[in-house]
């Protein structure tokens, strides 16, 4: 196994030209081969980290993803309905899931928002737990980006406990 050299130094860039390296596939690939490899990701780190460590690996990499994704396709200078606005389209456009905000308090910068028909979990089996560490992450990175702070983001319904939307509380997070 090769050494890692790129610890904590992921740029959007990594991601590569995709257009020109898959110029018969193209970008697109099947929900099941995502989370084929998330699943077993997932799997291989609670059993060599024990399973809280990889709840919290996860959330790590989805806040990277989140503020990664955010600084290469939202316009963060937005009013805050407008930047919703946005991003629910391209999360709409990029497949990830269908974003509703259901309350926004921006003086005390609380939330409550859902993902349906999200990547990582709709249409799972029942689990009877909450499955959405990288989504929390995902989701508290795009805040940070946007408020410059840092939240708390955590899911309170989930389609692995039975839910048929995942639902997200999101506080900012006290220092």
């Amino acid at each position: 196994m090769k050494e890692n050299k790129s610890i904590n130094n992921f740029k959007w860039e990594n991601i590569g030209d995709i257009i020109t390296g898959r110029p018969n596939l193209g970008l697109e690939v099947p929900v099941a081969v995502y989370r084929l490899m998330q699943y077993t990701m997932r799997d291989v780190l609670a059993h060599e980290y024990g399973d809280e460590k990889a709840r919290l690996l996860f959330h790590r990499a989805g806040k990277l993803a989140g503020e990664s994704f955010s600084q290469e396709n939202l316009d963060i200078k937005l009013p805050f309905s407008e930047f919703t606005s946005q991003l629910r389209k391209i999360l709409i456009e990029q497949r990830i899931g269908i974003l509703r905000i259901e309350k926004a308090d921006l003086s005390s910068k609380n939330f409550v928002l859902t993902v349906s028909e999200d990547l990582d979990c709709s249409g799972l089996p029942f689990v009877d737990d909450e499955v959405c560490e990288y989504d929390e992450g995902f989701i508290s990175g795009i805040l940070k980006t946007y408020f410059k702070e840092d939240f708390l983001v955590e899911e309170i319904d989930c389609w692995g406990k039975g839910d048929r939307v995942c639902r997200f509380q999101i506080t900012l997070k006290s220092n």
